[in-house]
């Protein structure tokens, strides 16, 4: 079985030709993307944490850790690609498909734990933390979503890399969440949350004079995922974010 994380096989057929991105690129891709985490969790979280100072219930230190070791993975990963070193590629990968189910995991736990933290802190009302609740869990849709295609796609290296990049831009939503005191939640937070991608899409323009459709796709699912935030005080989903949370209180 090949692994989570394939490297391009050049020429490789699907059908119809697919753009040759060199695995370099994907160097850069990662450590854009890890960039945007720290920038977004540094200054209430990582930098607390390296300062003895981030005062957090375990689940939330446990949901970082993971978090952060999905990162290292994809870093890990595309260095191994590019040194050439496939063999060892491919048997992180099998680790990787396991790992990638407890970020899925974790992260829906984490979806209800927090608004559950701040409702028994006395920190939030009830509608509050039903509204919010639509926030990760739609993070873990499109993950758990672009996660799973791209286990089934792993033979298929030209589509399976770039619903990793997909599955990770996911990820990205809660950073990008955290830098809202800069970038406010219009169009310039949407804008930096699909950099990662759109300077993806704008590769592949640029080697292969046309995208690839997975990011065709990704871009419009990620789109529709977006929208959610225009729905955090909404009755609907406030009925349905009070009928998930009451039981656990």
């Amino acid at each position: 079985m090949k692994s989570t994380f394939a490297p391009a096989v050049p020429g490789q057929a699907s059908g119809v030709p697919l753009p040759r991105v060199k695995p370099k690129f994907y160097v850069y891709m990662a450590v854009l993307m890890t960039a945007i985490v720290l920038g977004g969790f540094w200054p209430s979280y990582y930098g607390p944490l390296l300062r003895g100072a981030a005062s957090r219930p375990w689940v939330l230190h446990v949901h970082g850790a993971i978090f952060m070791g999905w990162m290292v993975l994809l870093m890990t990963q595309v260095a191994l690609v590019v040194t050439g070193r496939t063999a060892a590629h491919r048997k992180l990968g099998r680790f990787g498909i396991g790992y990638g189910v407890l970020v899925f995991v974790m992260g829906l736990v984490v979806s209800f734990a927090a608004p559950l933290l701040h409702l028994s802190a006395g920190e939030w009302p009830m509608d509050q933390a039903a509204g919010f609740l639509i926030i990760p869990l739609g993070d873990m849709v499109l993950f758990g979503g672009f996660f799973g295609a791209a286990i089934v796609y792993r033979r298929k290296p030209e589509i399976h890399k770039r619903l990793i990049v997909l599955a990770t831009v996911a990820l990205l939503f809660a950073a990008i969440g955290r830098l809202s005191f800069v970038l406010g939640r219009g169009p310039i937070a949407l804008l930096a949350w699909l950099s990662p991608l759109l300077v993806a899409m704008g590769y592949d323009g640029l080697v292969s004079r046309r995208v690839h459709r997975t990011y065709v796709i990704g871009l419009v699912l990620l789109l529709i995922g977006f929208t959610r935030v225009l729905f955090t005080e909404s009755e609907w989903w406030l009925r349905i974010g009070r009928a998930l949370l009451r039981p656990l209180i």
